[in-house]
């Protein structure tokens, strides 16, 4: 399991380290905030130990940027503090846990083996990309944590299209798989619901998530990695 640990306290994070590693972990680790970001954003982790109170961007504004960018790796939360403002704030922000300084390395190790059980379950259900979610289960559809309410044509349209991101897909695909019988190939039934949905996001995200690729058909954007 490869791990992401952000902690500036040296004796802590050598302690962590050694019995991460003792256990079977992949510890990449950096001693700063600025760093720590750009590394997870350049690497795929399992999970991210992320110190609240590091130099450079501090944990909490790493967490708000990483979830920004659509990064869903699991991240738990390291601090001294036990305010429960502290908590609820890393929470809201999308924090999967959090643990108070002083703590077992034990205890760690089995939290971040819980949270990514729990990320591998709920990414079969929940699909991100950029700012939108969408949970197939709850059919539930949000952009940049907003509701958007979705017709059923409109929720599995959308949700065909951001399976694969970057993948362009025919008329003729989106409608054998979304409307799931043959209509007139000269139809529009496709392009309107595109737009009934574009309307929907717009006025949320800025960003043309859904592309059109003329003579062809439409692709759900891939988002960038810039901040």
């Amino acid at each position: 399991m490869n791990i992401l640990f952000v902690e500036d306290e040296a004796k802590i994070a050598n302690f962590v380290r050694a019995g991460l590693k003792e256990q079977g972990f992949v510890v990449d680790y950096c001693d700063n905030g600025d760093e720590g970001y750009l590394r997870a954003l350049d690497n795929e982790y399992d999970a991210i130990v992320l110190d609240i109170m590091v130099p450079g961007k501090d944990g909490l504004s790493i967490l708000k940027l990483l979830r920004r960018q659509g990064r869903n790796a699991p991240v738990i939360l390291l601090t001294a503090r036990n305010e429960l403002d502290d908590r609820l704030e890393g929470l809201n922000l999308g924090a999967d846990d959090y643990i108070a300084k002083p703590f077992f390395v034990e205890e760690l190790a089995a939290r971040i083996h819980a949270v990514v059980r729990r990320s591998v379950s709920d990414r079969q259900n929940l699909l991100c990309v950029g700012p939108i979610k969408l949970d197939r289960i709850t059919r539930e559809v949000t952009c940049n944590h907003q509701a958007i309410e979705l017709t059923s044509r409109e929720f599995n349209l959308l949700e065909y299209l951001m399976r694969s991101p970057g993948r362009v897909f025919t008329r003729t695909q989106i409608l054998e798989h979304v409307w799931g019988y043959d209509f007139n190939p000269n139809t529009n039934v496709v392009d309107v619901c595109i737009q009934r949905i574009r309307k929907k996001i717009d006025p949320i995200d800025e960003a043309v998530w859904i592309e059109s690729i003329r003579g062809v058909g439409y692709r759900f954007r891939k988002p960038d990695s810039s901040p």
